[in-house]
């Protein structure tokens, strides 16, 4: 349960963050608006992690692991969802991928703490 509450709040708070980033890099023409999609976006990753932390539903010592998958999954879907902004759905829905990360890197950071 708790896997698909953080995947959830994963996604939003990278999609919210990507949003707001984006008005407030909109200021700077339209090189702006996409480098604050991102700064945003990777942001909201940040505070979704450490949320998660604090209600516990990620322990604290995976939360280096759920950073840098959910870094990596925005990453991803940054240049995928710039590419189809034509639709609206699309950058919605493709910011699932920061909270698949998020929980792909908790478990990478569960296994390693394992073999060691």
């Amino acid at each position: 349960m708790f896997a698909i509450r953080a995947f959830l709040a994963a996604w939003a708070l990278a999609g919210l963050g990507a949003v707001i980033g984006s008005i407030l890099g909109n200021a700077a023409g339209k090189p702006g608006l996409f480098a604050g999609a991102v700064v945003g976006g990777l942001l909201g990753v940040a505070a979704a992690v450490a949320g998660l932390a604090k209600l516990q539903w990620i322990p604290r010592e995976d939360r280096l692991g759920a950073s840098i998958g959910g870094t990596v999954g925005f990453v991803v879907a940054a240049p995928i969802a710039v590419a189809s902004l034509r639709t609206p759905v699309i950058p919605v829905l493709i910011c699932g991928l920061a909270g698949a990360g998020v929980l792909l890197g908790v478990g990478v950071a569960r296994g390693w703490r394992r073999r060691s």
